[in-house]
C-alpha cells in the first residue's frame, strides 16, 4: 500500500484520476461538486486554528479531500498527496486499512453506542485490559475513557486535584508545566499552555499554573502546593518539534517522587510508536501517575482517549458517594472506538509494526541530513523517532519575519509536489503514518526539496 490506491486510483493527464471517472464521472462534474463544497465550506464552516477571513477569500481555493489509500490522500479533483503529518498526527497503520474497516463494520453490526454510565461493553473492557497490560505490571491498572487529547489531560488534572483534596493535602491545587507546551484546548488543558498566542487571553479564567523551563527552575517551586507536574516526553510537538535532552523524563520522575506530586505524560502526540516505542516513556523507564492518550488510539479512524492511573490513585475515590470522580461524556468508550482501538493494537504484533519502524526512522534521518547538507533555507532539523521538525532561516542564519508566513507558504508549494504536511511556525513537521515505507519517504522529501529550491521566489527576491 506504500504510494499506490490498489487500483482505485489511476495514472491519467500528468496526475491521479480518481475511480469516479472510471464509473462515468466526467472531469468536469468532479470540478463541479468540488466547488459546490468549497462554497459550502465558505458560507458556514469554521476551521480550527485558521484565519477565517483569509480562508473565505474567493482567491482561496481549500483542498477538499476525499479518499485515502495507505499513508496517501486524494483530493476531490483527483490529486494524490503523502500524508506528511498523518492527518494531524492521528494516523498510524493508514488509510483504509482493511482490518480496521473491518473492525468497523463487524462492531457496527452488533452496535454502534451503548452508555458507559451504569452500564459496560464488551469492546471497552477488552480495550481497558489490553491498554494494562502494555505497561509495566501492577503500575497503571486503571483506565478512564473519554474523547480526545485535551480530554484526556483534562481527566488527568481534575482526578489529580480530587485525589488531594481526599487524600487530606487540599493546599495542593496548583500545576506545573513547562514553556512553550501545548496540552490540548479545553480550559482546564489549556492553562497549562505555554504558547501564549493559543491561550493567554484565556489565562485567568483556568487553574493556577506554574510554568517552568528547566528543573533546577522547578526545584525552586514550593512543592507542598503542587497537585501535578505536566510534560510532553522526549519531544514538545507545538514547540516546534523540540526533543528534551537525554535523561529530563527519568530525572523529572526522581523529581517527582522525592517532592509527593502527580507526574501527568500527556502523550497524545508520543503514544503507539511515534517515537520508535509503543509509548515514549518506556525510553527512560518511566512509569508515571497519569498517562494521557488519544490521537493514534484507534488507528485514526475515530475520536477517542483514555486517562491512566495507578492503583493507589483510584482508591482515594472509594468509600463516599460524593469521594466518586463525577465526570464524564457522552460517548465515553464508545464501542466502534474501542474496537478500532483494540484492532489497531492487534497490527501493531500482526503486522510487526515498531519492528519494521527502525530502519525507516534511520532512513528518515538520513533524507534529513541530506535535506539540510543541501539547502540552505534549512536551518535545524530535529528528530525523535519518527517525528521530525525542519526549521527554515534566511540564509544568513536569522528567523524570518512571522508576517513572512516562509513555513506556510513552503507547505503551500509542497502540495503542488504531492506532499501535504502543516508547519509550526517556519518548521515544517514530517509525521507519516507508521505504514510509510522508505521510497514514500523518498518522494515526501523530493516534493519539499522542490518546494524549498523556490525559496527564492517565495522571499519575493
Amino acid at each position: 500500500m506504500s504510494g499506490e490506491f490498489r487500483g482505485r486510483m489511476t495514472e491519467g493527464g500528468g496526475r491521479i484520476i480518481l475511480a469516479n471517472r472510471a464509473r462515468g464521472f466526467s472531469v468536469a462534474s468532479m470540478r463541479e461538486d468540488t466547488r459546490r463544497w468549497i462554497e459550502a465550506d465558505k458560507r458556514h464552516g469554521w476551521h480550527p486554528f485558521t484565519p477565517q477571513e483569509a480562508w473565505t477569500d474567493d482567491g482561496h481555493e481549500p483542498l477538499v479531500l476525499v479518499r485515502g489509500e495507505g499513508a496517501w490522500l486524494g483530493d476531490s479533483e483527483g490529486r494524490k498527496y503523502f500524508d506528511g503529518n498523518s492527518s494531524i498526527w492521528t494516523n498510524i497503520h493508514g488509510h483504509n486499512h482493511p482490518a480496521l474497516n473491518a473492525a468497523l463494520r463487524k462492531q457496527a453490526e452488533e452496535v454502534a453506542h451503548t452508555s458507559y454510565l451504569g452500564f459496560a461493553n464488551p469492546r471497552a473492557s477488552e480495550l481497558a485490559e489490553k491498554l494494562v497490560s502494555l505497561v509495566p505490571s501492577r503500575t497503571l491498572e486503571r483506565v478512564f475513557f473519554s474523547d480526545n487529547g485535551s480530554t484526556a489531560v483534562e481527566v488527568a488534572m481534575k482526578m489529580s486535584l480530587q485525589y488531594w483534596m481526599q487524600s487530606g493535602e487540599p493546599t495542593r491545587d496548583r500545576f506545573v508545566a513547562f514553556a512553550n507546551g501545548y496540552h490540548g484546548d479545553t480550559m482546564g488543558a489549556a492553562s497549562l499552555g505555554g504558547v501564549s498566542r493559543f491561550f493567554e487571553r484565556f489565562r485567568k479564567f483556568g487553574v493556577e499554573v506554574d510554568f517552568v523551563e528547566s528543573l533546577d527552575e522547578l526545584a525552586k517551586l514550593d512543592a507542598g502546593k503542587i497537585a501535578a507536574v505536566m510534560v510532553e516526553p522526549l519531544i514538545q510537538g507545538v514547540n516546534e518539534m523540540r526533543p528534551w535532552p537525554e535523561g529530563m523524563l527519568r530525572n523529572l520522575r526522581t523529581a517527582c517522587d522525592d517532592a509527593g506530586m502527580h507526574l501527568i505524560l500527556d502523550e497524545v502526540m508520543t503514544g503507539f510508536g511515534r517515537t520508535g516505542t509503543m509509548f515514549a516513556c518506556e525510553q527512560e523507564s518511566v512509569v508515571p501517575d497519569f498517562l494521557c492518550l488519544a490521537k493514534g488510539l484507534t488507528g485514526g479512524y475515530m475520536p477517542m482517549a483514555a486517562t491512566m492511573t495507578t492503583a493507589k490513585v483510584y482508591e482515594a475515590f472509594l468509600g463516599a458517594a460524593e469521594n466518586a470522580f463525577y465526570y464524564g461524556h457522552s460517548y465515553t468508550a464508545n464501542p466502534l472506538g474501542c474496537a478500532l482501538a483494540l484492532a489497531s493494537l492487534e497490527l501493531f504484533e500482526s503486522e510487526r509494526t515498531l519492528e519494521r519502524l527502525k530502519p525507516k526512522i534511520a532512513a528518515m534521518g538520513e533524507l534529513l541530513v541530506a535535506l539540510k547538507e543541501k539547502q540552505p533555507m534549512v536551518h535545524e532539523v530535529r528528530q525523535c523517532g519518527f517525528v521530525a521538525g525542519i526549521e527554515l532561516r534566511q540564509l544568513d542564519g536569522s528567523p524570518f519575519s512571522p508576517s513572512e508566513k516562509m513555513g506556510e507558504k513552503v507547505c503551500v508549494a509542497a502540495r503542488e509536489h504531492g506532499l501535504l504536511t502543516r508547519p509550526i511556525r517556519d518548521t515544517i513537521v514530517m509525521m507519516p503514518p507508521l505504514c510509510a515505507e522508505v521510497g514514500d519517504l523518498e518522494k515526501a522529501f523530493e516534493a519539499l526539496r522542490r518546494a524549498l529550491a523556490s525559496g527564492v521566489s517565495l522571499l519575493g527576491k
